[in-house]
C-alpha cells in the first residue's frame, strides 16, 4: 500500500484496527521453523515528501516496509537486536518467534531482510499453543542468552532459553510485584527491558504496562529484579499508551508511546524518562522527544531498540505490528539519537 496524505489511508487504518482477526495463523508443522520469504522496500523520507532529517535530537538514517507471502508475517510487537545493527529475536502477539538480519548499504542505511525465520511458541510439554490469549506476546528483553516476555491476556513475565533453531517452554516465571487486580487485561506489559548495568539499579529488570492505570491516572510500572525492586508508575502524558521501552547507556529509559482516535488514526511518540525518577514508589516522567502522526511514514509502533553502531552512533530502531491487516504496513525506522 502506497502511503499518502489523504482519507483513505486513515480511513483505511482506522478500519484494520477495529475489524482485524483475533485469531493467529500458524504455520504448518507445529512447532518447526520456518523459513519466511520477506521483500523489503527502502523508506528515504520519514516526514512524507520531504527531504528533512532531523527531528530534534533524532536523525532519521532510513527504513523499510516489509511484506510477505506468508500468512504467518506479521504482527510484530516487540524486538531485540542480538547483534547490534543485524541478528534479531522478535515475538508477536500471535504467539510466535521470530529471528532475522537487517542489511544495511554502503551509507549505513537499512537496505533489506534476510534470513528470517518464526516458529510457535510452545507449553511445557511442548506442543504448539494455539489459544491467543494465553501467547499474546507483547514485551521482550534480551541478556545473558535469556529472552524475558511479558504477555497480556494471561498476565505473566516470563524467561526462555535463547535457542533461534528450538525455542522451548519457559524455565522461568518471574514475580512482576504490580497486583494482578490492577492489571487491564489487553493492557499488560508492552515494555521489557534491563536497565543500565553500571546505573543505579545495575541491569536489573524494568517491566512498564501499556494501560493499566492507578488511581491517579498513571501508569503501573515495576522493577522487578535488582537492588532496588519495587513498583513505580510513569506519568500518563495525553491519550498516548506505551508500546515498548529501552534503556540509553546514561540510564535514562527510552519509551515508545502510540495514540489512536477514529478522527485523527494513529500517532507514534518517543518520551525521554529520566532514570533518577525509576525508584520504588515515584512517578516517573520526562520529555517528548519526537511526536509524529500520519503524515509521517509510521503505522502501529510496537517495537523498540536501542544499539550502538560501529562507528559509536547511538541507534533507536522501531517496528510496527501490522495486525495481519493488508490495510496496515509493517516497518522498520532507524533513526541516531545525538545526545549533545
Amino acid at each position: 500500500m502506497i502511503l499518502s496524505r489523504g482519507g483513505f489511508r486513515r480511513t483505511a487504518f482506522v478500519c484494520a484496527l477495529v475489524c482485524s482477526a483475533a485469531s493467529p495463523v500458524f504455520a504448518e508443522g507445529g512447532a518447526a521453523v520456518e523459513t519466511i520469504e520477506v521483500s523489503a522496500r527502502p523508506i528515504t523520507e520519514f516526514h512524507i515528501g520531504r527531504d528533512r532529517k532531523q527531528f530534534g535530537s533524532l536523525e532519521f538514517v532510513g527504513g523499510l516496509e516489509m511484506t510477505s507471502p506468508s500468512r504467518d508475517f506479521g504482527a510484530l510487537s516487540a524486538f531485540r537486536c542480538l547483534k547490534s545493527g543485524s541478528d534479531f529475536i522478535g515475538v508477536t502477539d500471535t504467539g510466535l518467534w521470530f529471528f532475522g538480519t537487517i542489511t544495511h548499504d554502503a551509507d549505513k542505511r537499512p537496505s533489506g531482510v534476510s534470513n528470517f525465520r518464526m516458529q510457535q511458541m510452545v507449553d511445557a510439554s511442548g506442543q504448539p499453543i494455539e489459544k491467543k490469549w494465553e501467547v499474546d506476546a507483547e514485551g521482550l528483553a534480551v541478556k545473558d542468552g535469556i529472552a524475558t516476555v511479558g504477555f497480556e491476556r494471561d498476565q505473566r513475565v516470563v524467561q526462555f532459553k535463547v535457542e533461534p533453531d528450538n525455542m522451548k517452554a519457559p524455565f522461568k516465571t518471574l514475580d512482576y510485584l504490580v497486583p494482578a487486580r490492577e492489571l487491564r487485561q489487553n493492557r499488560g506489559f508492552e515494555t521489557v527491558t534491563h536497565a543500565n548495568p553500571y546505573g543505579q539499579h545495575e541491569g536489573g529488570l524494568v517491566v512498564v504496562s501499556e494501560k493499566s492505570l492507578d488511581k491517579a491516572g498513571n501508569i503501573y510500572a515495576a522493577i522487578i529484579e535488582g537492588p532496588r525492586k519495587g513498583v513505580f508508575t510513569v506519568k500518563r502524558n495525553g491519550n498516548f499508551d506505551i508500546t515498548d521501552g529501552a534503556f540509553l547507556p546514561d540510564g535514562d529509559l527510552l519509551l515508545l508511546e502510540r495514540s489512536f482516535s477514529m478522527a485523527r488514526g494513529v500517532k507514534m511518540r518517543l518520551r525521554r524518562i529520566y532514570g533518577e525518577s525509576i525508584e520504588k514508589g515515584a512517578v516517573a516522567d520526562g520529555p517528548v522527544l519526537i511526536d509524529a502522526d500520519m503524515g509521517y511514514q509510521i503505522d502501529n509502533m510496537e517495537g523498540l531498540d536501542v544499539w550502538t553502531r560501529d562507528d559509536g552512533a547511538l541507534m533507536v530502531s522501531l517496528v510496527s505490528d501490522d495486525n495481519q491487516s493488508i490495510l496496515q504496513r509493517n516497518l522498520y525506522l532507524e533513526f541516531i539519537l545525538h545526545q549533545d
